[in-house]
């Protein structure tokens, strides 16, 4: 069973924001949890700990946070964390109207808070409303500058939004909160259930938070890749046959571009050796039009391009680990890159 603890100073809150509480998630952030933990407001605050090493709780429990920690019985996911933290939340302060989610290795900037309630309390069809995130440190690798390109993204309606979200507690409620067993993505799994039930999400212009990707390698790249294919398999086969077509798609380009292609260009090659080989062009064809159709410098268009295309290869692999999970009968496991 989940632990949870509280400790009387995380009731002692006189806020300005008094219908609104903060669940934090997280595994072994170490000093991005501490600035996160620094970066909230002074409303109600739940930890919810999924087994780290580090001295995460204990830093939770020094600014008198209630802090959950999970059941390391049962498999990780983010939506485990966030349903427990949110479970958790609402029992300390059943009357809240709002709830701020926020990824332990993320800052959450101070003005956000405001602009974020405002846009709720003026808009009663919305169920979740989220911002522009950054990357606190995009030049320190090509893997963190790709991240800060993934999180900048339009503003306004949208069909999802990411993590680090405030919702409605009303909204989350109606729906179930989110589905424990969806290792990532999980939060456009939501997003698909809350607009079949006809609510609307959207993101705002403005700047939401920090993010610390801490992706300095090209392995850790890869395993984030492989967990994004298995996510697209994963939405695919709970929402693929509705009219959202949800991550149908991404799963079939991570088929095509990822699997298929490279099988056929290599049986080209050996059965119609040594011309048949030149099959392989397809992909440096493939990149000079995801040149052409990026934004930005050349250089800029010539990294995210080549990461866009080289993405496909792990994206596949990630479909098969979920097709081999779906024929075994495995219940999926969380796949961490950190």
């Amino acid at each position: 069973m989940d632990q949870a603890g509280t400790i009387d100073g995380n009731t002692q809150h006189a806020s300005a924001f008094p219908h609104l509480g903060v669940v934090v998630i997280g595994r072994n952030e170490g000093l991005r949890l501490v600035a996160c933990f620094n970066s909230l407001p002074k409303v109600p605050v739940v930890y919810v700990d999924s087994g780290s090493t580090d001295a995460s709780v204990t830093a939770a429990r020094q600014r008198h946070i209630d802090v959950v920690e999970l059941d390391l019985s049962v498999p990780f996911t983010a939506a485990r964390a966030r349903n427990a933290g949110f479970a958790q939340l609402l029992r300390t302060h059943p009357d809240l109207i709002y709830v701020q989610f926020v990824d332990g290795d993320c800052q959450l900037l101070e003005e956000w808070t405001k602009s974020a309630l405002a846009f709720l309390e003026s808009s009663s069809d919305v169920a979740a409303v989220c911002g522009r995130l950054r990357e606190r440190y995009p030049d320190r690798s090509v893997y963190n500058w790709l991240c800060d390109k993934e999180w900048d993204r339009p503003v306004g309606k949208v069909r999802s939004c990411a993590g680090n979200v405030m919702m409605r507690v009303l909204a989350l409620t109606n729906v179930g909160g989110y589905r424990e067993d969806v290792i990532a993505a999980e939060e456009d799994e939501l997003c698909v259930r809350l607009r079949a039930a006809d609510w609307h999400i959207w993101r705002l212009p403005d700047a939401m938070a920090y993010h610390d990707a801490a992706m300095l390698h090209f392995r850790q790249w890869w395993r984030r890749a492989f967990r994004a294919g298995y996510a697209f398999a994963q939405g695919a086969h709970l929402h693929g046959s509705t009219p959202d077509r949800h991550f149908v798609w991404e799963s079939r380009r991570a088929w095509i571009w990822g699997l298929l292609l490279p099988l056929l260009c290599t049986s080209a090659g050996f059965v119609l050796h040594p011309l048949g080989w030149n099959a392989f062009l397809i992909y440096p064809l493939q990149l000079l039009r995801l040149i052409a159709n990026g934004s930005g410098s050349a250089r800029d268009r010539v990294r995210l391009a080549t990461f866009q295309l080289l993405a496909r290869f792990p994206e596949g692999l990630g479909q098969l680990a979920f097709l081999r999970d779906r024929i075994l009968r495995q219940r999926p496991q969380l796949i961490e890159h950190k």
